[in-house]
Order: structure tokens, then C-alpha cells, then sequence
């Protein structure tokens, strides 16, 4: 008979694991409500256009994409913000402005397999639409810090650029849109010389090579020395020099508002998807190769799928990859203790009156298991101690004649009798 695995690059999750990963959705989602986002669902297959409009070749190339049975051309989504796109152009159209919209879920991407990188990946995705203000950009900042706090997180990094300063040159020496975003797909994937040929091979003047070259060595973590550097490497490019300041003053924003937080800024930073305009993000831990979220500011999306002009800025983050970045950190789950309990009948006759009391005890609220194997009550014993068990309820015939169980205590090792309408008073005192 054959033995059956999860397809490749897909996994399962355990217990442990899975307690893990909901503990970050349920962090995902109070940070999400502390914010004001509201939450919404969308599908997990989407029309293949939408979803490759604006997503780059990077992840074109990835989608999982097929005809269905109508002979529709469909793709499970490989990120959410075109969905999110979709709906702020249709059905919210007429909605008041700002829209703050948060979901989570599975995305699909035929990625190489390795640490931190699956083809199913969970993710929670925050977006923030119809300002164009920097405060707005802040905003997706300190939210993505507050979530890495709420995860238990020490060590993380913010990497921080702006699209619109190599942009602003790009635009400025005539190079078109194409040629532009071929360029930042190469400089995203480490190819400086490549991109570098690109943009001299495409028309532009010497001194626009020497700019973006100087740029692509420009990093550092002294957040405004970095960045007014930037401002004067691009000076006589006007569109260049007004994202130099508008990422000064989005940082600055940020940072005066009280955080504390780590911050690298890249000018020759560049990300995959061809949509941003404006800021780009990444969070990193030094024990992943692969970032924890991104996102940024995307200021046109919205237009392309028949919506009104909407500036929007928006964040992924890796649901997964939070984990394993918690794991790596020992980062302790802040979890509210309960007293779990197993209801033993001591004879089968006596199933009834075990799941009667279950179901008493669930609705105060109380995790409870009941014996189901028909096991002695010594190993019934055993098998809850084995779980974990606060309590165990051992239900037998003397007992019930008075109208009572006895509760064994499985951390102090004592059992008293108790009457059934008193149990949950005692399991809770």
C-alpha cells in the first residue's frame, strides 16, 4: 500500500506548532483591532489577470495557475493586496475614505523550498487606503512594531527605502516604465551590475549611472545622517529629491512618536512586486535569511482595476516566519493558564452521568475531556496525567447514589468528594 506525504512544499502542523501559530494570529488580530483595521475574507482562488497585473515576473513566474472546468484562466493568490485592491474599486467604492483593512490567511507560491520559505505560507496583511499622508506610512510602521512586540520578539530589524527616489531619476532621464521596473527586479535580486547595465544600455546620461551607483552604496543606521545623504546624492533630480523627503519625514514621524526601534535605511533597497511608488519595508531577524513582512506605499494599484485614484500603503507579514523567528528567540507565549479537565466513568454503565457532568462543566466555560477507551480508572489516571490534565472527575456508583464525584487533583496528587452541583466552584477556588 502506498504511503502518502504532503506534497512538496507543503507541511503539517503539529500541536505544539499549531498553538504557536494561533497565538500569532491571535496577536495578528489584536493588533489589527488596536489599530482600527477591520477584518475581511476573501477567496483564496482569484481571476489569474488580477492577480498577475502587477505582480512582477518574480511572482507570475510562481503562481499556481490553471484553467478551471468553465475554461477560466484562475490562480491561487500568491499575496493579498490585489484582492484587497479589488474590492476598495467595487463593492467599497463608495465607501468613506480612509479604508484600514486587515486579513490573514494561506497564499501559494511555487517557491524553492528552504527555512522559512514554503509554498503554502500563512500571512496577516494590514492595509491603509485613501491617504496619501505620511503619517499614514508612520502608521504601517509602528503597527508592524507593535506586532513584533506582541510576539515577544527582541531582535528585528526595520530595512527602509524609497521606490520613488530611484524612480524620480529613472523617470527624469526618460527611461520608460518597463525598462524602470526591470531595473528594480534586478537590484531586488542583488544584480547591481546587471541593473546598472540596464539603465546605462537604456539612454541615460553618464551622470545618472554614477547617481544610482552611489546610491546602491548608501545604507546606514544613523537613521536622517543616511537619509540627507541620500537627499544630496540625488540633488538636481527634483522628483528624486522630494522622496528623499518624504521618507525623511515619514521616519521622522515614526520615530518621534516614542519608538525605540532598529532601523536600517538602504537607498538601493528594491522590492519583487512592480506596484510600489512611494516607502518599502522589510522586517528581519538575524536568525532567518528570509524577512518576516514587507510591504509599502502603492499609490496607482487601485486605478488599474477601474477604481477611483486611491493612495494606499499597506504590510504583509509571514505568520510562519513570526514563528519559527519566535522559536529561534525563545520567545515565551503569554498564554492564560486553564484548568483542563478529564471525566472518568468507572464502569460503562455510568457514560451517561460522565458526559452529562462534560457537559455541565463546558458551559462555565471549562476545557474538559471525557475517558473514551474504556479504560480502567489507574490508567485513565495515567492517560490524563499524560495529557496534561488539571483535575480528573472519576464518576462511580457509591458516589452518584449521594449525588457526588471524586475529584483528584493531578498536580497535588489529592482527591476529596465533592457534590456535582459544587465541582465547578471547587475546580475554580
Amino acid at each position: 500500500m502506498a504511503e502518502f506525504k504532503t506534497v512538496r512544499g507543503m507541511r503539517d502542523f503539529l500541536t505544539e506548532e499549531a498553538k504557536i501559530m494561533k497565538y500569532v494570529e491571535d496577536r495578528a488580530r489584536r493588533v489589527a483591532e488596536l489599530y482600527g483595521y477591520k477584518e475581511i475574507i476573501t477567496p483564496i482562488l482569484e481571476s489569474y489577470e488580477l492577480l498577475a497585473a502587477k505582480a512582477g515576473d518574480e511572482v507570475r513566474l510562481r503562481m499556481y495557475a490553471f484553467d478551471d472546468l468553465g475554461g477560466r484562466k484562475v490562480a491561487l493568490r500568491p499575496e493579498f493586496t490585489p484582492s484587497v485592491a479589488r474590492l476598495v474599486a467595487t463593492t467599497l467604492r463608495n465607501e468613506p475614505r480612509p479604508f484600514r483593512l486587515f486579513c490573514l490567511g494561506s497564499l501559494y507560491r511555487y517557491d524553492e523550498p528552504q527555512r522559512g520559505r514554503f509554498r503554502e505560507f500563512w500571512q496577516c496583511n494590514y492595509e491603509l487606503m485613501g491617504s496619501s499622508k505620511p503619517e499614514a506610512d508612520a502608521e504601517i510602521l509602528m503597527l508592524t512594531d507593535s506586532l513584533m512586540k506582541a510576539a515577544g520578539l527582541k531582535k528585528y530589524t526595520f530595512r527602509v527605502g524609497h521606490v520613488g527616489v530611484l524612480k524620480g531619476i529613472m523617470t527624469e532621464e526618460h527611461l520608460h516604465d518597463k525598462v524602470q521596473t526591470q531595473v528594480l527586479q534586478l537590484m531586488d535580486r542583488k544584480q547591481h551590475d546587471e541593473a546598472l547595465g540596464l539603465v546605462e544600455s537604456s539612454g541615460a546620461s553618464k551622470n545618472c549611472v554614477a547617481v544610482i551607483k552611489d546610491l546602491m552604496k548608501l545604507k546606514g543606521r544613523t537613521v536622517f545622517e543616511t537619509v540627507q545623504k541620500i537627499r544630496n546624492c540625488v540633488r538636481g533630480y527634483e522628483k528624486a529629491v522630494g522622496a528623499g523627503e518624504n521618507l525623511y519625514e515619514i521616519l521622522e514621524l515614526f520615530l518621534k512618536s516614542g519608538r525605540k526601534v532598529d532601523i536600517a535605511v538602504d537607498a538601493g533597497f528594491a522590492r519583487g512586486l512592480e506596484y510600489y511608488t512611494g516607502m518599502i519595508v522589510e522586517v528581519t531577524v538575524p536568525e532567518l535569511e528570509v524577512a518576516l513582512g514587507g510591504g509599502g506605499r502603492y499609490d496607482k494599484l487601485i486605478e488599474l482595476f477601474g477604481g477611483e485614484p486611491t493612495p494606499a500603503v499597506g504590510i504583509a507579514h509571514g505568520m510562519d516566519r513570526i514563528m519559527l523567528a519566535m522559536q529561534s528567540q525563545n520567545a515565551q507565549l503569554e498564554t492564560k493558564e486553564e484548568k483542563r479537565v478529564m471525566v472518568i466513568p468507572v464502569e460503562e454503565k455510568l457514560r451517561k452521568e460522565a458526559l452529562k457532568i462534560s457537559g455541565m462543566l463546558r458551559k462555565a466555560d471549562m476545557p474538559v475531556e471525557v475517558e473514551v477507551m474504556g479504560r480502567k480508572v489507574t490508567k485513565a489516571l495515567e492517560d490524563a496525567d499524560r495529557r496534561g490534565m488539571s483535575y480528573a472527575i472519576i464518576v462511580g456508583l457509591r458516589e452518584l447514589r449521594e449525588g457526588a464525584v471524586v475529584i483528584r487533583d493531578l498536580t497535588k496528587r489529592e482527591q476529596k468528594t465533592v457534590k456535582i452541583g459544587k465541582i465547578i466552584e471547587t475546580i475554580k477556588d
